[in-house]
């Protein structure tokens, strides 16, 4: 029934006005709307939902990411526009904290303004 209609991501905030300036002007994201419920983003053709909470607890793993080509310059141009990268003990990164797993994937992890843990993968060249 839905494998065929688009999925409407979703990621929450406490503080829409700081949300809205990292997700358009440090992410890149155009703002397609915003209301006193959420502000809605235009992520490569995916809606991104980013709802207005009164209090958030940010969960313990990743619950945004991209797929990019190239993802040492993701991070590095990220970087430049004020993104710190995630290091996290007993897992192996590179200089630019970018984890290379198992299956090939190359994978880096940022939060965003209110602790959301999103991610950057690179998948195996096939």
């Amino acid at each position: 029934m839905l494998k065929s209609r688009p999925i409407v991501a979703f990621v929450a905030t406490s503080d829409p006005k700081r949300a809205k300036t990292f997700y358009a002007k440090t992410l890149g994201l155009r703002l397609v709307s915003e209301d006193a419920f959420a502000l809605a983003f235009d992520a490569g053709g995916t809606m991104l939902r980013v709802a207005t909470v009164k209090s958030l607890k940010p969960a313990g793993y990743t619950v945004l990411g991209w797929i990019v080509p190239d993802i040492a310059k993701a991070v590095r141009d990220l970087v430049k526009r004020g993104v710190v990268f995630q290091r996290y003990k007993g897992m192996p990164q590179d200089d630019l904290g970018i984890w290379s797993s198992p299956s090939g994937a190359r994978v880096a992890w940022f939060t965003d303004p209110d602790g959301n843990t999103l991610s950057l993968t690179q998948l195996e060249k096939i």
